[in-house]
């Protein structure tokens, strides 16, 4: 009887694990581009559980199994939107566990300077093991020449992080701010004492797979995907530890919804970059 009720333990904890620590990833290998770098950029575009590099998702897969393109992929400079979404070329990524569908972007020219956000709508996908669907609004922002001018406003997407500090000016140490927001009508309105997961990118990217070797060890589960609250005014903020990419989920922020009969959590997802200061 004992071995039975601590396979049953098992099995919970593995399903609730996996549970959390979903973060729909848009990654560029540098935020900062000086007018002297190449004005051409490239992203991936995964969905999967960044500290750990486990497992991969199949972006906007249903219950069936069948795999849907992402809804939108926008790019937006001095407050211009241009879309992205039929340059974006389905690949096979691969985790250190498994393989999922994701998508990359080759070779995007940068036309003038200030700041680029780009702003991904993957579509519902379907958690089985919380019989849920998920649909991460995703938003990274970079930087050419160092002039600011669209980092703090929303990019049109139902739920939003609006970041208070400039994303990719971060130096390690440094603390993030933002506000979660949802869109009501043509306005955005804060969503009070939202539930944030922080995860650290702890895997680099290297072709379509992460590299094997971590950057830093997690010693304890907490660590891995961690949870912050924002305030009633759904403002957060977020003391960076170390360089590099990190992520910030705010859970459900778009409110309640349903997508072909099961809940569906529509959550606001942004990557910062944080580099050492030398």
């Amino acid at each position: 009887m004992k071995k039975v009720f601590a396979l049953l333990a098992v099995m919970i904890f593995a399903g609730v694990s996996t549970a959390f620590g979903h973060f729909q990833v848009v990654h560029t290998p540098n935020t900062i581009l000086t007018p002297d770098d190449s004005s051409k950029i490239s992203f991936k575009l995964v969905f999967t559980h960044p500290f750990e590099a486990g497992h991969t998702m199949s972006m906007g897969m249903d219950k069936g199994g069948k795999v849907y393109p992402p809804k939108s992929f926008v790019m937006i400079n001095k407050g211009k939107s241009v879309d992205l979404l039929k340059k974006l070329k389905a690949i096979t990524f691969t985790s250190i566990t498994n393989s999922g569908t994701g998508y990359e972007l080759k070779n995007l020219r940068l036309k003038g300077m200030g700041d680029f956000v780009f702003a991904l709508d993957p579509g519902p996908y379907y958690e089985g093991a919380e019989d849920i669907y998920i649909q991460q609004y995703t938003k990274v922002i970079v930087n050419r020449g160092g002039a600011s001018t669209d980092w703090n406003e929303p990019a049109g997407l139902p739920t939003e992080i609006l970041p208070l500090d400039k994303p990719y000016a971060l130096w390690t140490g440094n603390v993030f701010r933002g506000i979660v927001v949802k869109r009501v009508g043509d306005k955005y309105v804060p969503v009070p004492n939202a539930e944030i997961e922080v995860e650290f990118l702890n895997h680099p990217v290297k072709g379509n797979a992460f590299v094997k070797k971590a950057i830093a060890e997690a010693p304890q589960d907490s660590f891995v995907t961690q949870g912050i609250l924002a305030d009633k005014d759904g403002e957060f903020s977020y003391g960076i530890p170390r360089a590099g990419w990190w992520g910030f989920c705010a859970l459900g922020s778009g409110g309640e919804a349903t997508h072909k009969g099961k809940e569906l959590s529509k959550d606001a997802v942004i990557w910062v970059q944080a580099v050492d200061m030398k």
